[in-house]
């Protein structure tokens, strides 16, 4: 499931080719991948409108359109933006296609059919329509992502802390992958509770949380499954991967074989010697 720097990374790369240019048509081939307005509308509210700035809040992607409104999408599991030409043959799960002008068009590909897009009609506040984004939490790279905020947040949670980050009401757009890396990198077990936490560790764990997105931003972020950006290439940041994904292979730290235990349904990643459990 892309996360933060996934996202990131395609918000990145539709700024640089979609911007200023009108939607001149389009076609929508699964209906439920439109969640506002309905399908059958969808296309045609968007045509003559044109992507002023590409903005990320968490995992959702929001362009601001000119003259007016806002087009939305989470890629969910398996979603991808491509920018690509319209002659080129349809792959098998594209889901939405907007044209623009020049042969060019973005083309949304979902495989596993949980992404969604929707077109904010007007002034109408987003959050109105896109009811996931009132639920995020502070975006990471904010100010508001204090320390202070961080700790008191997690110093009541009764729960591991593997768990606690993958909640976008804690902090947005982190999810498995991130979290493991980041829990490594702090020396902290992921099934350590949050009230076990001290402010100590919080803090530390705070850094590595925006270490460990802005590392990934800078290699494009990972492809262990569906994620490429919108031009189809994969991201780099699995080959540098501390823990995640790596179960069974050497810690690059002290070469103990990486551990992979099951939470809520997750895989958690870790290095039992680097993240020792509390007894």
């Amino acid at each position: 499931m892309p996360e933060l720097p996934e996202v990131e990374t395609v918000r990145i790369g539709l700024n640089q080719v979609t911007l200023n240019q009108p939607i001149v048509g389009g076609e929508v081939l699964l209906d439920r991948t439109i969640a506002y307005p309905i399908s059958d509308q969808f296309v045609s509210s968007l045509q003559g409108l044109s992507i002023a700035q590409w903005h990320r809040y968490g995992k959702y992607l929001l362009a601001k359109l000119e003259p007016i409104g806002w087009l939305g999408v989470h890629l969910r599991m398996t979603g991808q933006l491509l920018w690509m030409k319209q002659s080129e043959p349809l792959h098998k799960h594209t889901r939405v296609r907007l044209f623009f002008d020049d042969d060019r068009e973005l083309r949304f590909v979902d495989q596993r059919t949980f992404g969604q897009m929707w077109h904010v009609v007007g002034d109408v506040d987003p959050k109105s329509i896109i009811t996931g984004l009132q639920r995020l939490g502070h975006e990471p790279f904010s100010d508001d992502f204090s320390d202070l905020y961080f700790y008191e947040q997690l110093k009541n949670r009764k729960r591991p802390i593997k768990n606690a980050l993958l909640d976008q009401a804690l902090v947005a757009g982190v999810g498995n992958i991130y979290a493991d890396e980041a829990l490594f990198l702090s020396g902290i077990h992921p099934e350590t509770l949050c009230t076990e936490l001290s402010i100590e560790q919080t803090t530390r764990l705070r850094a590595n949380v925006i270490r460990v997105l802005k590392d990934s931003i800078a290699a494009r972020g990972t492809s262990f499954s569906d994620f490429r950006d919108v031009s189809g290439v994969n991201g780099n940041y699995g080959g540098i991967a501390w823990v995640y994904g790596r179960d069974g292979a050497l810690c690059r730290t002290c070469e103990s074989p990486i551990e992979r235990v099951r939470l809520a349904g997750r895989s958690a990643h870790f290095c039992p010697i680097c993240q020792p459990q509390k007894q």
